[in-house]
Parts: C-alpha cells; sequence; structure tokens
C-alpha cells in the first residue's frame, strides 16, 4: 500500500515527484521479476539490479532466514565479492542482525558513525546513509533487505517506505517457494517410498522356483538386468513374462528412470503409432493437443512391449528405427525425437516360424531377439507348484487383509491339473478357493468350487509319461528319486530297490529334497 507522503509527493512536481515516478517504475519491474521464476539464486539477484538500475539503491543485499540454524544467510548480493562460504548474521549481530531481532527498519545516514556495522561484505561506502527493511510472512521474520541511497538524506524516509513495499513483495515470494519446496518434499518422499516398495517386489528375493530351467532364467535376469540390452522374454500365456520384465527394470540402473508398458495387441496401427510416438495437435481429427508418446515418456528408463508378435508388417518397419537408431518422429510432426530407451520384449508367439511365414520381419526379429529369456510352462516345473502357491495364498491373504493357508489335500489337488493358463491361472484359481474360505483355509472342497477339473498327477519335465531311464546323465539326484518313485507307484521300498538303497536313506532323499509325496 502506498502511503499518504506517497501519494502528496504525486501530487507534487520536483525532486519528490520524480523519486515517485521512479518508485512506482521500480515496483512494477521488481514484480515482474518476482513473478517469472522461483529460483531464488538468480530471481533475488535481478531483484537488486532494478534496485540499482532503476531506482538508484546501490550495494543491494537480501538475505533469508536458516531454518535450521535461524541466522541470516546472505541470500543475494549486488555488486559484492562472490564468496565461496556464506554469510551469516545471528540475530542481534550487527546492523543486519539488530534489524533480525528488532523486527524493525533502521536508516543510518551516515554508516560509518554506527558502532554496530561489522562491515563483512566489504562492499559499503561507510560515507553514505544505509537502509534496511525486515523482510516479513505475516509477523514472521524471514530476512532482511538492505541497500545504499547514492542522493543524500534529504528522502531517506521515503526511501525505507519504497524498501518495505519491495520487502513485502520479495516476502510474498519466499511464503510461495517455501510452499513449492514443501511440496516438491513430500512429492521427493513419496516417490522414494514408493521406488522401495516397487523394487521390493520386484526383487530376486520375490522370483519363486527352484527347479533347473526357473534358476536358469533368474539367472539371467541378474545378469542382463545391469546392462541396457534389449530382452526377448518368449513363453505362454500366463507365464509371468511381465514381472520378468518388472524384474530387470527394477534391479538395473535404470530402475530411479521412468518404467513404461504397452500391450501391442490391444491398438490397431493407427493407434498403435500413435501411442507409441506421439503426435502434433491437428495430426488427425480429436488432436486437440500436442501428446507425447509412450518412448518419449520411457526416456531414461525402461519400455515394456508385451504381445510384440502381434504388430503388423507394415508397423514393424517404424519400430525398427526408433530400436535401431534411437529416433522417431511423432504422427504428424517433421522434427525428429531422440530417445535413450532400453526395450524389453515379450510374446507368445514362435517367432521363427513367422519370420519363416513372411509374418515377422526378419531384421526386427534379429534386433529384438539379442537377449532372449524363455519361460517355462507351469506343467514343466510342477515341482515349484507347492512353494509357488504358498506365496500366491499369501499374497492373495494380505490383499484380502486376513490369514490364508492352503491344506496338503488341496495342495495333491492342484499337483493333479496341468494348468494351460500357467500361474494366472493357478492365482485366479486360488482367488476363488478364498472367497469360498470362510475360515481362512483353502482345502479341497474350496478348490472343485473354483472350478478346474484336477487329474492325475502331472509329472515334471525330467518325469513325463514317456518312458525315462534311472541312469540318464540329465537327471539331478531330485529327479532320479522322482524317477524311482513314478516307475515303483510311489511305494518307496520298491523305489528303494531301484535306487539300490534301504527304505531309511529313500525317506531321508524324500525329506531333505523336499519331494511332496502322492498317495495312490
Amino acid at each position: 500500500m502506498i502511503s499518504n507522503d506517497y501519494r502528496q509527493s504525486a501530487g507534487s512536481s520536483g525532486p519528490k515527484g520524480a523519486l515517485l515516478e521512479r518508485s512506482l517504475e521500480s515496483l512494477y519491474q521488481v514484480s515482474q521479476v518476482l513473478s517469472r521464476s522461483l529460483d531464488f539464486s538468480t530471481t533475488l539477484s535481478e531483484v537488486l539490479q532494478v534496485l540499482d538500475e532503476a531506482y538508484g539503491m546501490n550495494h543491494g543485499m537480501i538475505s533469508l532466514m536458516d531454518i535450521e540454524s535461524g541466522d541470516l544467510l546472505v541470500s543475494a548480493l549486488h555488486e559484492g565479492p562472490e564468496s565461496s562460504r556464506p554469510v551469516r548474521y545471528r540475530s542481534g549481530e550487527g546492523v543486519i542482525g539488530t534489524i533480525l531481532e528488532t523486527g524493525k527498519p533502521l536508516i543510518l545516514p551516515r554508516i560509518l558513525e554506527d558502532r554496530r556495522f561489522l562491515d563483512r561484505l566489504g562492499i559499503y561506502d561507510v560515507e553514505l546513509p544505509f537502509i534496511g527493511v525486515p523482510i516479513k510472512i505475516g509477523q514472521e521474520i524471514v530476512g532482511v533487505l538492505a541497500a545504499q541511497p547514492s542522493d543524500g538524506i534529504a528522502v531517506l524516509d521515503m526511501h525505507e517506505r519504497f524498501l518495505q513495499m519491495v520487502a513485502n513483495l520479495v516476502g510474498q515470494s519466499v511464503r510461495l517457494a517455501r510452499r513449492v519446496e514443501d511440496a516438491q518434499k513430500e512429492l521427493k518422499t513419496e516417490r522414494d517410498s514408493l521406488r522401495r516398495k516397487m523394487r521390493g517386489e520386484h526383487g530376486f528375493s520375490n522370483m519363486v522356483g527352484h527347479t533347473r530351467s526357473m534358476q536358469m532364467v533368474f539367472e539371467q535376469v541378474r545378469q542382463v538386468a545391469k546392462w541396457t540390452t534389449t530382452v526377448l522374454v518368449r513363453g505362454e500365456s500366463g507365464t509371468g513374462k511381465e514381472l520378468i520384465a518388472n524384474a530387470i527394470h527394477y534391479n538395473s540402473p535404470r530402475a530411479n528412470g521412468p518404467f513404461i508398458k504397452l500391450n501391442c495387441a490391444a491398438l490397431p496401427d493407427t493407434l498403435l503409432e500413435s501411442e507409441l510416438f506421439g503426435h502434433e495437435k491437428g495430426a488427425f481429427t480429436g488432436a486437440v493437443n500436442q501428446r507425447k508418446g509412450r518412448f518419449e515418456q520411457a526416456d531414461g528408463g525402461t519400455i515394456f512391449l508385451d504381445e510384440i508378435g502381434e504388430i503388423t508388417p507394415a508397423f514393424q518397419a517404424k519400430l525398427l528405427r526408433v530400436l535401431q537408431e534411437g529416433e522417431f518422429e511423432r504422427v504428424g510432426g517433421t522434427r525428429t525425437q531422440r530417445v535413450d530407451v532400453r526395450v524389453v520384449a515379450a510374446t507368445n508367439k514362435n517367432l521363427e516360424s513367422e519370420v519363416r511365414e513372411g509374418n515377422f520381419r526378419e531384421d526386427l526379429y534379429y534386433r529384438l531377439n539379442v537377449m532372449p529369456i524363455q519361460m517355462p510352462p507351469l506343467r514343466e516345473r510342477v515341482e515349484d507348484l507347492p512353494e509357488l502357491a504358498t506365496f500366491l495364498v499369501g499374497k492373495i491373504g494380505r490383499l484380502q487383509g486376513r490369514t490364508l493357508a492352503i491344506n496338503d489335500t488341496a495342495m495333491r489337488s492342484l499337483l493333479g491339473y496341468d494348468w494351460p493358463g500357467n500361474v494366472r491361472e493357478l492365482e485366479n484359481c486360488l482367488e476363488r478357493a478364498s472367497v469360498m474360505s470362510e475360515d481362512g483355509t483353502i482345502g479341497i472342497r474350496e478348490i472343485n468350487l473354483s472350478g478346474i477339473q484336477t487329474q492325475s498327477y502331472s509329472s515334471s519335465s525330467a518325469v513325463s509319461s514317456k518312458q525315462v531311464y534311472l541312469d540318464d546323465p540329465e537327471l539331478d539326484e531330485r529327479d532320479r528319486v522322482i524317477v524311482a518313485l513314478e516307475q515303483a507307484g510311489w511305494v518307496q521300498a520298491k523305489a528303494a530297490r531301484l535306487l539300490g538303497m534301504t527304505p531309511r536313506q529313500i525317506a531321508y532323499r524324500i525329506q531333505t529334497l523336499n519331494i511332496k509325496v502322492r498317495q495312490l
């Protein structure tokens, strides 16, 4: 608010009238500077430059409160020496500290005559006046604004009121900056918490499976996660290809970057191009704004392209360019966009046969198939099913907010099913069964109510329906015991004779190798 003295000066001619016009123009310029940016290191220096060039206040200085220590730190200085260490003032210390302590403006007609003057900055003309005013947010003092007028002491009161107006504008900017900083800290804390949660959920410790095929998958993921190599995850639907993509990203150096996913089979070519590469405003009907595509969103991170085998040959050429060169144009645009993106793709198709039949470009196949990871179907790693089912039951229980368990009878029932839908079907079955369980225990009744038709025990790839010999060098110790048990009709004494063991020895092997014994 402009004081009465300023209003009276506005109607008069002479030095005071000219000073008023100068002050109004300077206030306008200060407000423009403060509205341009929240980068105080630049903005506050520009404010002091306006005070010097537009108003005639020299050696401007703004010091702001350090919240942790309660001291004033010099945040901006006009025409002063650069220092690697910030100059600070405690409350009551020197002229600046006095303004902080009292919360009132201070006018010194000749700065040399005041004993409180410490001259720590070494910039002031000791023969000139000095004016300092507090910067406030409401009643809270958050800093000090000080400068030296160069036109004598006749109008020091007008200079002091002018500096108070500037200090009020700076105070409002400080308040806004604090709010923005608090919001940014809150967002950063939430972001870091989510990152820790995602890394925990997709860490190697949460990857279930002890069969040879799954251990090979886990080792491949550990190795490839460290690099930027393109990965092609292959396997039937429901085997967990997306979980592998998550594990690769969140255990890679790009874990702090974005992880963008897209199911390529869900969109036709026209929409797929816009979705992946973005579009310019007016590129087609409905494109009312410019839009970044998934590749731009994933810049610096990872993009997961699921069902990559479903894209048409016409679109494959466009995808090949961005995979090879890291560049593309938005739909309707001419400017080339460049991105740094790691690609993880997945498919349940036999891409080799698709290439032979001309449905999939050979060059794109080789560009994607740099590091293939083959996910085995659940029926080929049935030994993992008990551990996997236990893990999924625990996960479902946490989502339902209760403790769930599955008994041995139900587990044997699950072992007697071929699981064409793989792990996804198993999880859906267990979730349906959990809904039917009133006491938190999943038994054979709940499994039957879930809708699956169990059959005889499905054997692993090592113990299949075809003839397997006990002296097969491909069998490890666990598989060899299972083969013997299968051939003996799961009678342990007979299996022991086949293996040249005693009944006690095979019982010990069954226990230590965690083999689930079937009751026939």
